[in-house]
């Protein structure tokens, strides 16, 4: 076992890139980055360590063992970061199966291969191997107007992505009570930043109004979610990683509970300031608003209580929702061709996850 090697999985992600950036950027960990590459994962958000002597990709899909069980065998990591994961709730809704083969039979395979990797290292070495599942706070379900979800809050997913990972998180505590593997969970609430691919809010947002396309809102946009800056949430990984409790899991969450109208004007004021252009003859990026019918299922209200990875572990949040919210307008402003890159793929910034 190499005591400094990472294993991450999902690393060309948005929250999987930010978090090798972080680890290459900040400590001297060798980072190994096993990721298949779907319409997500991109390459181009990691040019910026690609060189680094202690970087290393592979493309491999987290359900072929055999290709699995190679990484393990060639590269020794002491500890998984494991992020891997179809990640939409609205594709899940437009083809569940897919999030079933990736974030379900895909974990128990890397599971089964972190396993049998573990079983054979020295006793030393299996008490300092870790197996971090990196999960959502959707696990839990809706909040009503008051509460928080904690660590034991109860699992009720209400989306086809959500019980994905719902499974994946009971399968890796399983795997823990079961076999003894040494495990960490994490379960972050709505993260947003640079290099999010532009199906979700805050990217499409940003994109479209500059394009001066609609801005789509799901019913009334009264829908509460908690939002996290991405590099506030790698801090946190590394933190869960090198000091959490095994068999625990941690709540990460940004003290920033807004509706998603909220989000979306907020974005557009900051437009405003930056881009006073407006495309098409506007006079405000909110003129471009636009009322859609609602998801289906679609969770009322996500809040994290992020007090025990706060007290047991010393992290918390440095970006206000104010100062992340106006770094990632910038961060697109200055990336224009990377967006345009992304876009000119598969997707288009259509909707996705509307039952006929």
């Amino acid at each position: 076992m190499n005591d400094n090697t990472l294993l991450i999985t999902g690393g060309a992600g948005f929250i999987g890139s930010a978090l090798i950036r972080h680890l290459i950027g900040n400590t001297d960990y060798r980072v190994v980055n096993l990721d298949k590459l779907t319409y997500a994962g991109n390459l181009e958000s990691l040019e910026s360590v690609a060189d680094s002597p202690r970087y290393v990709f592979e493309r491999v899909d987290i359900c072929d063992a055999a290709e699995v069980q190679r990484v393990f065998r060639e590269h020794q990591p002491h500890a998984v970061m494991h992020l891997a994961a179809e990640s939409h709730v609205d594709r899940s809704i437009d083809g569940p199966a897919a999030f079933i083969e990736t974030n379900v039979s895909g974990t128990c395979v890397l599971l089964e291969a972190a396993r049998a990797y573990w079983n054979d290292l020295a006793k030393d070495e299996k008490q300092r191997f870790r197996f971090h599942h990196i999960s959502t706070d959707e696990v839990y379900g809706s909040l009503g107007a008051e509460g928080l979800f904690t660590e034991k809050s109860p699992y009720q997913p209400n989306s086809p992505y959500s019980a994905s990972k719902a499974s994946s998180d009971h399968m890796v505590r399983a795997w823990h009570e079961t076999y003894g593997l040494s495990v960490l969970i994490t379960n972050c609430s709505n993260n947003y930043g640079p290099y999010q691919f532009p199906e979700k809010l805050i990217p499409l947002v940003i994109l479209n109004a500059l394009a001066g396309k609609a801005l789509p809102i799901y019913g009334q946009g009264d829908q509460i979610r908690d939002w996290l800056y991405v590099d506030d949430h790698a801090r946190a990984l590394l933190c869960v990683l090198e000091q959490g409790r095994v068999g625990e899991t941690y709540n990460i969450g940004g003290h920033n509970e807004k509706t998603n109208l909220e989000v979306v004007t907020a974005l557009c004021a900051i437009l405003d300031e930056k881009r006073p252009d407006h495309p098409g003859g506007i006079g405000r990026y909110e003129e471009l608003i636009t009322h859609v019918t609602d998801r289906p299922g679609h969770d009322q209200r996500y809040a994290i209580d992020a007090q025990k990875i706060e007290q047991e572990l010393g992290w918390a949040p440095e970006e206000t929702f104010e100062t992340g919210m106006k770094k990632t307008v910038d961060w697109y402003l200055d990336n224009n061709g990377w967006c345009q890159r992304v876009l000119d793929g598969s997707y288009r910034g259509q909707r996705l996850g509307v039952i006929e």
